[in-house]
C-alpha cells in the first residue's frame, strides 16, 4: 500500500521526481498560517456540533499550536513526499498527538481546505495594499499642494500641446489611483466568501455548522453552491487584474519620471536613495528603480494571462491545473507591495525643477489654441481660427518668431480682431486659469480637487 495520506487504494510508490512534479509545498508553505487558523476553526466547528469531543478538540488545537510556533520560529520541517502544506500539517499533528490529528480532516476535503486558505491569505492581505496606494496618494497630494503654480508643458503624442499646471498633472494619478483602491475594495468582497464546509464539490453528510465558522474566520458571506465554492478563483484573478491595471498606472508615471529626469527634459531629478551609478560613466545619475517598476509591470500582466489559461477550460469542480493558481499571486503581491513603496519614496524625495518646467513653454506654440479661442470669442467660427493661427503659427516656425514675440502688425494681418490685449491671452498663466471647466487645469480648480483629494484620504483615515 502507499505510504500517502491517500494512499489506501494504491500500491505502487512513485519516483521522487514524479512526487517533486506533483509537490506544491516549496510554494504553499505561504499558506501555513492560515492554513493552521483554518483547521483550529474548523476543528471548533466539529466539537460544537458533537462531531468531536472536547478532549479531542483540546488535543487537536494544542497540536496545532505547537505547530504554528514551529512555523513562526521558521524550524517546521517539510517533504515533498507529504505534497503540499495541508498534508505537511496532517502529518505532524499525527506525530504530534497520534491518531486523533486524522479526525481534523472529518467533513473536510483538501479543496474546500486550499480554497479556504487561498480565500483567508488574501484577505488578510488586501489592506495592505489599500494602505500602499494609499501611502502613494498622500505624497502625489504633498506634492501637488506645493506646485498649483507651477506651470509646464502638457502633452498629447509626446509633443507640447497646452499648459497645464504640474499640481493638476499630479492629481491625475491621485485618481487613478483611486480607482485602483476601489477596485482592491470591491476585489475584498468576493475574496469575503467562505468556502468551507463544500468538502470535495456536493457538500457532507456531517450535520457541520458552515455559518459558526465562518463567523470564526471572519468571513462575511457562504459559498451557496458546493461546486462553485471549490472551483471559483474569481477572487484571484479579479486581484491580478486589479493588480495589473495598478501596475499600468505606475508604468506610465515610470516612464515619464524617467523622460523627465533626463538631460533633454531636465524637469525633475530623483534624490540619490532612488538613483544608481554607471561602473564606467562617472557622470551618470540613473532612474533604475522607475525603469525595474516599469519592467515588473511584464510579469504581473504575465500571471495575469497565466491564471485566464489555467482556468478557461476546467470543467466543474477541482482539477490540479488549480494548483497553479497562487504563484502569479504571491508574487504579483510582492511585487506591488514593493512598487507601490519605491514609488511613494521616490515621490517624496524628488525635486522638481519648476523653472525649467516653465521654460519648456518658451516659444514652443503650446498658445496656439489661446489664440484660436480668443478669436472665436470675437466672433470667428473656431474652424477659420483654427486655419488663421494655423499660418501664424507656420510663418513663425519659419521666421523663428514665437507667437507672443511677433509684433502686433504682423497678427494683425491674420486677423483684423487681434488687438493688444492678445499677448496678455498668449501667457501660460492666463492660459492655465482660463480653463475654469470642471476637472480644468485652471489654478482654482486644482485647489478645489485638491480639497476633495485631501477629504478622500481623510475618510480613509
Amino acid at each position: 500500500m502507499s505510504n500517502k495520506l491517500w494512499g489506501g487504494r494504491f500500491h505502487g510508490q512513485a519516483a521522487d521526481w514524479v512526487d517533486d512534479f506533483g509537490a506544491s509545498i516549496h510554494l504553499d508553505y505561504q499558506l501555513a498560517a492560515e492554513d493552521i487558523e483554518g483547521s483550529i476553526a474548523h476543528a471548533t466547528m466539529l466539537a460544537k456540533q458533537g462531531i468531536l469531543t472536547e478532549e479531542e478538540l483540546e488535543q487537536i488545537i494544542a497540536g496545532l499550536n505547537e505547530i504554528r510556533e514551529e512555523i513562526l520560529a521558521q524550524t517546521f520541517e517539510v517533504s515533498v513526499k507529504n505534497e503540499d502544506i495541508h498534508l505537511n500539517i496532517e502529518a505532524k499533528l499525527t506525530e504530534l498527538i497520534g491518531p486523533v490529528a486524522g479526525k481534523l480532516h472529518t467533513a473536510r476535503s483538501r479543496n474546500d481546505q486550499v480554497a479556504t486558505d487561498f480565500h483567508l491569505w488574501l484577505k488578510h492581505r488586501l489592506p495592505a495594499v489599500k494602505e500602499k496606494i494609499q501611502g502613494l496618494q498622500e505624497a502625489l497630494v504633498n506634492l501637488a499642494e506645493d506646485n498649483v503654480e507651477t506651470l509646464m508643458p502638457g502633452y498629447t503624442h509626446l509633443q507640447h500641446a497646452q499648459p497645464i499646471s504640474y499640481g493638476h498633472y499630479l492629481l491625475a494619478y491621485f485618481d487613478m489611483l483611486e480607482r485602483d483602491y476601489e477596485r482592491f475594495t470591491f476585489n475584498e468582497k468576493h475574496t469575503d466568501l467562505m468556502p468551507l464546509g463544500a468538502a470535495a464539490l456536493a457538500g457532507t453528510t456531517f450535520p457541520i455548522d458552515r455559518s459558526f465558522v465562518a463567523d470564526e474566520l471572519g468571513f462575511g458571506q457562504l459559498y451557496h453552491n458546493s461546486l462553485d465554492a471549490v472551483s471559483d478563483r474569481d477572487f484571484a484573478l479579479e486581484f491580478l487584474a486589479n493588480a495589473a491595471i495598478l501596475m499600468a498606472h505606475l508604468s506610465r508615471m515610470a516612464e515619464e519620471m524617467i523622460l523627465w529626469t533626463s538631460f533633454e527634459f531636465n524637469y525633475l531629478e530623483l534624490s540619490d536613495s532612488f538613483s544608481t551609478g554607471s561602473s564606467i560613466m562617472p557622470q551618470k545619475k540613473n532612474a533604475d528603480f522607475a525603469e525595474l517598476s516599469r519592467g515588473k509591470t511584464g510579469g504581473v500582466y504575465g500571471h495575469l494571462m497565466g491564471l485566464l489559461t489555467v482556468m478557461k477550460g476546467l470543467p466543474l469542480a477541482y482539477n490540479k491545473d488549480m494548483q497553479e493558481d497562487k504563484a502569479g499571486v504571491f508574487d504579483s503581491f510582492e511585487t506591488i507591495m514593493n512598487v507601490l513603496q519605491v514609488f511613494t519614496g521616490m515621490i517624496a524625495t524628488m525635486t522638481v525643477k519648476k523653472g525649467n518646467m516653465r521654460a519648456a513653454l518658451k516659444g514652443d506654440y503650446s498658445n496656439a489654441t489661446e489664440l484660436a479661442d480668443y478669436l472665436v470669442k470675437k466672433g470667428m467660427p473656431f474652424r477659420q481660427a483654427h486655419a488663421v493661427v494655423g499660418s501664424l503659427v507656420y510663418q513663425g516656425i519659419e521666421a523663428g518668431l514665437p507667437l507672443e514675440d511677433m509684433p502686433l502688425e504682423e497678427l494683425q494681418k491674420a486677423s483684423e480682431l487681434i488687438d493688444e490685449e492678445v499677448y496678455q491671452v498668449l501667457k501660460p498663466e492666463t492660459a492655465v486659469n482660463a480653463r475654469t471647466s470642471f476637472g480644468g487645469t485652471a489654478m482654482k480648480n486644482v485647489e478645489k480637487e485638491l480639497q476633495r483629494a485631501q477629504a478622500i484620504l481623510q475618510a480613509k483615515a
